[in-house]
């Protein structure tokens, strides 16, 4: 059974920093690809960034192109999102996705994730 467990989230200032974990049980971690999705308040559910975890390639949405890093350990089957610059807007419960193949590059942002966390809340204050 797949498992995917967030953690990390809390409460910055404007300009600060947060990491991301998600830890993955029970995936075929090195072939799978992994995503990070936020929904703030009132919005709809939006397409963080992604990692195929085989060779590393990482896509990004156009709000966390530039201050949001995804990363992997595969030793810990664990995927990263490091947040820098975080602004009011990026406030939001973030989830980790995850489906369990290789992606194609064009389609990771637009794939279906078979697999979701429970997500944490990032909070940031103006």
């Amino acid at each position: 059974q797949v498992q995917l467990v967030e953690s990390g989230g809390g409460v910055v200032q404007s300009g600060g920093s947060l990491r991301l974990s998600c830890a993955a049980s029970g995936l075929s971690f090195s072939s799978a690809t992994m995503a990070w999705f936020r929904q703030g308040p009132g919005k709809e559910r939006e397409f963080v960034g992604a990692i195929r975890n085989r060779d590393g390639y990482t896509a990004y949405a156009d709000p966390a192109e530039g201050r949001f890093t995804i990363s992997r350990d595969k030793a810990k089957n664990t995927v990263f999102l490091q947040m820098n610059s975080l602004k009011p807007e990026d406030t939001a419960l973030y989830y980790c996705a995850a489906v369990n193949r290789y992606i194609i590059v064009s389609a990771l942002r637009s794939t279906p994730y078979e697999y979701w966390g429970q997500g944490t809340q990032v909070t940031v204050s103006a």
